[in-house]
């Protein structure tokens, strides 16, 4: 090299070094730069383009069970919809044609409540079909503010074709399903005890009934038995006999018909003063202590031996017969039950075997009625306390306490609910053995967790029929038809047919626009008895019928989805509630389950793993995170939290995964900034063995991963990705390579090669993340995009790369610059790249095996340079240099360090390493290489004002005495 081409002793080292370079910002920005990311989505029709990619390939469906229309999303509606995405979104990379349609529930009790509010005094007098009206503009808002939010959070789907349950198509769908399990015997109309919320006055399905802690007056009570009925006790004719029952429903007693006794408990009789009482004799030692009874026993008698005996009621003129129920149990009372058929299902069942009225003298608001006598006119909860006066009056009351207990309440209005015989209609889960089928095929359902299959068993198995009618408005209605003659419902599939397609036409308003008789054919008369008036039902159906028969409305027709779903999600709640109803509409009218696996996740309570309510003020609003730390840290929370469990959520939990996103995101930068002159070809062939490393643990990520996504692990996916990012990438790879990658000759062969490594780690990181992160996948892709084409068209300034990507975006399909852009091996969007697969030609188990030894040997390396870093020996580890001495009869460590002898000083990023004989003295003694001594001395020669590393070199050249004879290769050759 000629002097004049040689660089004068001014010249600045660091020019000369290839150092990061990237526009990636260090600092996310998420809130603003979300809602660019979300619009670069919506221009270039990402999702759509995913959609045409994958058509006609394997399909995977996860159908969407309908949030309500009603109010704004939150941090549950969050969760759910964004695990959703997750899943969507890596089987959609995965190659799997995976529509995402999104839906709405839009009828139904909590926007009619909502719309009578609003309405104020007018809603009593407002007709049906302008209430209805204000009801389908209120759901349509709502439906509106929802998938903003919803779109706001990343998540993908067809956000202007979703599925509603209040349009055209799928209230026909609604209404012809209901008649298939009418026609085909399920549906049957009868008075038994329903759930009643006197405040919304309507019955309610077990979906809609949610337990809180009730306050409630707990009684004793004694009914009397005549000395008629006492004769039938034997030595018991002479005494003054009663029965004694217990409850904490003091109003339920007017309805009182009998009394019930377990058939196989012994009873007895315990003698109390003047007086006898009956009670169980496993429940004698509690009643005395709860109840002050502690006579003496005088006779036992098995309970079966006193079915038939007749009490007399303690304060109403009739009398109360004892029968036997299988239900009865000693946890708590007396041992004996008081039974009011029209009040409870226990009650209703044993009613129905003794031939018992079911009697329920309580009217639709919760008020007595005139059969109560005295209480007529009371609300039940309120008229308590004077049933208790009337049977102290009486010298009924035993004993008066208050007990809280989990009590049903509505679900919408949060009030105590009652247990009301009104006549109701029911699917029964007996008829053609609908329960045994869908027990059957509970069982041919993968449940994750596979506790899902448990809870929704039980629940199946012990749940009563389906109570399918409600007394609302805002609904699709109960199409069936009456004679007024002879009572008999119209059945005919024809006039079934004909009700289906006019609101197909017009919608459900059509039931409530329309005489009778334009439902029926001209002329048609009762298939009974021939008569020609007919009326309609004029109750509407529950909405857990119009969400359960969803597979028929969307999955069934819609050509972009299939029946049956891959996978049903939702909170734990579904069990009774979607799970279910989808199951038994499904089971009743195809035969199999709708869902091939159903995914379950949990609540979101706060920190301190409390429900979240207003009076507690610990609610936490999604739009509010939004707005504070972006979605992106939404989504995080929901992969890195188990969501098998109640999810915890806290300012602390958000700030702690907003460190882990920073230093995720500085990985991603890291490997861009050092990409940023990488030209593209392959060097696989021409890597290091600690390049072959960081590929091989690179494929070791990327197969556990995977595992983790396939297995719904996703709080996994999360932990391995940021361990990899921090333990194997910063903490060693990266840090060892920045010597290779800042100091070498910008093209050599070993840089080249480093290069190659980081754009395999980023560009798989980049893809295993993006179900997850999926802002920060983007935008990294699009920066990786942006490296290609900055080498591609020899684009050095970032202002004219600017401009360039937006020609892009802009130019026509002849442009050159779009055929060149469109040329680079990276897609427009992370989500159009197909997802990581483990390479097996790049995994190499014995190279990590061993290289686990050299991490031992470098943290042992790094305790004894922090010990003289506290001594103040050294401050950067360049300055030093390490001694090793391996006793002969350690031959492993020995091997080890000799092996990788050329290598040590990168592995422990110090500036020479020197393996010796003889132990040194002053070394530090390893605690987990045995026979290994350490020690650290000041590195020989001079620092290096190019690499920082410290050699007898520097200082050997005249024209470059700064720098060690490495650099002067470098520069001068």
């Amino acid at each position: 090299m000629s002097d004049s081409k040689k660089p004068t002793n001014s010249i600045n080292y660091k020019d000369t070094l290839n150092l990061p370079h990237t526009d990636f910002p260090m600092k996310a920005s998420l809130t603003q730069m979300e809602p660019e990311m979300l619009k670069f989505w919506e221009e270039r029709k990402i999702y759509k383009k995913i959609q045409e990619k994958n058509k006609g390939k394997t399909h995977y469906i996860l159908h969407d069970g309908p949030p309500y229309a009603n109010g704004r999303i939150h941090i549950g509606h969050a969760l759910n919809k964004i695990l959703k995405d997750i899943i969507v979104k890596y089987k959609s990379m995965k190659g799997f044609y995976s529509p995402y349609v999104p839906g709405w529930d839009c009828h139904g009790l909590p926007i009619e409540l909502q719309v009578d509010k609003n309405l104020g005094d007018k809603k009593d007098r407002l007709d049906i079909l302008e209430k209805r009206r204000l009801c389908k503009e209120y759901a349509a808002k709502f439906m509106d503010i929802q998938r903003d939010e919803f779109r706001r959070l990343g998540v993908f789907g067809d956000w202007e074709n979703p599925y509603l349950t209040m349009s055209y198509p799928y209230e026909a769908t609604i209404v012809r399903e209901f008649c298939k399990f009418v026609e085909a015997g399920y549906v049957y109309k009868g008075k038994k005890p329903v759930h009643w919320c006197p405040s919304c006055v309507t019955a309610l399905a077990e979906a809609e009934v949610e337990y809180a802690d009730k306050e409630s007056p707990s009684i004793f009570v004694k009914f009397k038995v005549s000395n008629e009925e006492a004769k039938k006790l034997g030595s018991l004719e002479a005494k003054n006999v009663f029965i004694l029952i217990w409850t904490t429903t003091p109003w339920t007693l007017p309805a009182n018909l009998a009394l019930a006794f377990h058939p196989d408990f012994d009873y007895v009789a315990v003698e109390q003063g003047n007086e006898v009482y009956i009670v169980a004799e496993g429940r004698v030692d509690a009643l005395r202590e709860r109840a002050g009874i502690d006579g003496k026993v005088i006779t036992k008698i098995t309970g079966k031996d006193l079915e038939g005996m007749n009490a007399l009621h303690p304060f109403i003129q009739k009398k109360s017969k004892v029968v036997l129920g299988e239900f009865v149990s000693l946890d708590e009372g007396t041992g004996i039950v008081h039974i009011a058929p029209g009040h409870g299902e226990d009650d209703y069942e044993i009613g129905l075997k003794y031939g018992l009225d079911i009697y329920a003298p309580v009217d639709g608001r919760g008020k007595f009625t005139k059969e109560a006598g005295e209480l007529e006119g009371q609300f039940v909860f309120k008229a308590n306390s004077a049933i208790i006066e009337i049977l102290k009056d009486k010298n009924a009351l035993i004993k008066e306490e208050k007990v809280t207990h989990s009590y049903p309440h509505c679900w919408r209005c949060k009030k105590p609910v009652i247990f009301r015989a009104t006549e109701q209609w029911f699917i029964s889960v007996e008829h053609n053995d609908l329960r045994k089928k869908c027990l059957e095929e509970i069982d041919n359902v993968n449940w994750i967790p596979r506790w899902g299959r448990d809870r929704i068993y039980g629940m199946v198995l012990h749940r009563p029929d389906w109570c399918i009618s409600r007394q609302r408005a805002w609904g699709v209605p109960i199409t069936l038809l009456k004679c007024k003659g002879c009572g008999e419902f119209v059945k005919d599939h024809d006039v079934f047919e004909k009700i289906v397609r006019l609101v197909e036409t017009h919608g459900a308003d059509i039931w409530f626009m329309r005489k009778t008789g334009e439902f029926l054919p001209s002329g048609y008369k009762c298939k009974k008895c021939g008569g020609i008036s007919f009326s309609k039902e004029t109750d509407i159906l529950d909405v857990w019928f119009d969400s359960g028969v969803s597979y028929a409305a969307v999955m069934e027709v819609d050509e972009r989805l299939f029946w049956p779903a891959d996978m049903y999600l939702e909170g734990s709640d579904q069990h009774r509630g979607w799970f279910q109803s989808s199951l038994l509409a499904s089971v009743g009218t195809r035969g199999r389950s709708p869902y091939r696996t159903v995914l379950t996740h949990g609540f979101v309570v706060d920190g301190q793993g409390r429900k979240m309510s207003k009076s507690l003020g610990n609610v936490v609003a999604p739009q509010e995170i939004i707005k504070i730390n972006g979605a992106e840290i939404l989504r995080l929370w929901v992969s890195a939290e188990d969501y098998r469990d109640d999810i915890r959520i806290s300012k602390d939990i958000l700030d702690r995964l907003t460190e882990a996103y920073r230093k995720i995101r500085n990985t991603c930068r890291f490997l861009l900034g050092n990409l940023y002159d990488f030209d593209g070809k392959d060097y696989s062939k021409d890597l290091l063995e600690i390049d072959r490393w960081a590929i091989s643990r690179l494929q070791t990520l990327t197969k556990k991963v995977v595992s983790a996504y396939e297995n719904f692990d996703f709080h996994e996916v999360f932990h391995i990705l940021y361990n990899f990012c921090i333990v194997d990438m910063s903490s060693f790879y990266l840090d060892v390579l920045k010597d290779r990658l800042y100091t070498f000759k910008s093209d050599s062969v070993e840089r080249r090669a480093s290069q190659w490594v980081l754009y395999q780690i980023l560009s798989t990181m980049t893809r295993l993340m993006a179900p997850i992160l999926s802002f920060t996948a983007e935008e990294v892709w699009s920066y990786m995009i942006s490296n290609k084409l900055r080498v591609t068209s020899n684009i050095k300034d970032s202002n004219e790369l600017l401009v360039t990507s937006n020609k892009l975006k802009n130019k026509d399909n002849n442009s050159s610059l779009v055929t060149r852009y469109l040329s680079l091996p990276l897609e427009e969007s992370v989500f159009l790249s197909s997802f990581p697969e483990f390479n097996e030609r790049y995994f190499d188990r014995e190279l990590e095996d061993r290289w686990d030894e050299l991490f031992t040997l470098r943290d042992e390396v790094n305790k004894a340079l922090e010990i003289k870093r506290a001594e103040r020996f050294i401050g950067n580890s360049l300055e030093a240099k390490v001694i090793l001495y391996s006793k002969e009869q350690s031959a492993k460590s020995k091997e080890l360090i000799t092996r990788y002898r050329d290598f040590l000083p990168m592995l422990f990023i110090v500036s020479s390493v020197e393996i010796i004989d003889t132990k040194p003295d002053d070394s530090y003694s390893s605690t987990e290489i045995e026979g290994l001594e350490i020690k650290v001395e000041k590195a020989p020669g001079a620092k290096c004002q190019r690499c920082w590393n410290w050699s007898e070199s520097v200082g050997r050249f005249a024209d470059a005495p700064e720098i060690c004879e490495r650099c002067y290769k470098v520069i001068y050759e």
